[in-house]
């Protein structure tokens, strides 16, 4: 009897160890061929990214531009001279 609860125990740890090997062969097979799949879109999001931040800094850049070669005042133009107002005008 004694013999047969050793087996028993031995095999119960060896069957729950090689459950678990089989699901970590399962979920790793899973996995990899999820990833061929995944890395395409990552890499076209971040490509996505990329371009939207080029286009952003390209505006940016241009507006720099844009502004450096403009003058830095506008040009005065001469200034009005003062009129009479028409109570110094009745006062003479």
């Amino acid at each position: 009897m004694a013999l047969l609860l050793v087996g028993l125990v031995i095999g119960c740890g060896v069957g729950a160890a090689y459950s678990r090997a089989r699901r970590g062969w399962k979920d790793y097979k899973t996995i990899k061929n999820t990833v061929p799949g995944a890395r395409r879109t990552a890499w076209l999001l971040t490509r996505a990214v990329t371009t939207k931040i080029g286009v952003i800094a390209l505006l940016l850049i241009g507006a720099v531009a844009y502004a450096a070669s403009g003058p830095d005042h506008d040009r005065a133009e001469p200034a009005p001279t003062p009129s009479a107002t028409h109570s110094a005008r009745a006062g003479r």
